[in-house]
């Protein structure tokens, strides 16, 4: 009788996800000491918005965005933001920041009556806008990656920046299709 092997952890010591294609972003941080991560944030961006398909997100995640390149970035020229994960309309998963560290992506935030929500979440980006559906394999790769973080990680609740900042933020808006979570949280 053999033993099965043990499947690798998805995430190695710091937080990286096996899985994912990782880019790291400067734009993080350490997290407070004993503090749980307890919080997954989903977000949506395009740059410029409604543009799909480029790099401008991992651009401006990794500080290498041409300010001069579209008219829309000279409102945002010099902003310094990151998310632990992207992922694109194709279902490519990318990783900026390995969970252990803080990104910069909720800003100024609360949840039940907890404020900084970056130094106890995780921050999921899709690439979209409130206006459109998300695709199919965005939610092919948002699922398991829900079911992954919940088993790595003690996370109490699944929100939308909008919850966390209303009306400062409206994302991941109304077209985000709360019911295809295949990642029911106990």
């Amino acid at each position: 009788m053999s033993i099965p092997a043990a499947s690798p952890p998805a995430f190695d010591a710091v937080g990286w996800l096996a899985d994912a294609r990782q880019l790291p972003s400067p734009n993080c941080d350490a997290r407070p000491e004993n503090v749980a991560i307890e919080l997954i944030v989903i977000h949506n961006i395009s740059l410029p918005p409604g543009v799909f398909d480029g790099d401008a997100v991992i651009e401006l995640f990794t500080n290498q965005l041409d300010w001069d390149a579209h008219p829309y970035y000279q409102g945002i020229r010099g902003l310094r933001v990151s998310a632990h994960f992207f992922i694109r309309r194709d279902g490519t998963l990318i990783q900026f920041v390995p969970c252990s560290l803080r990104a910069w992506h909720a800003g100024s935030s609360t949840w039940q009556a907890r404020d900084c929500c970056n130094d106890f979440s995780i921050g999921i980006e899709l690439e979209g806008t409130d206006d459109l559906p998300f695709t199919d394999a965005q939610y092919a790769t948002l699922a398991p990656l829900l079911q992954q973080l919940k088993q790595a990680y003690p996370i109490r609740d699944v929100v939308g920046h909008s919850d966390i900042a209303p009306g400062r933020k409206t994302d991941p808006g109304p077209h985000f299709a709360w019911q295809r979570l295949d990642a029911p949280l106990a």
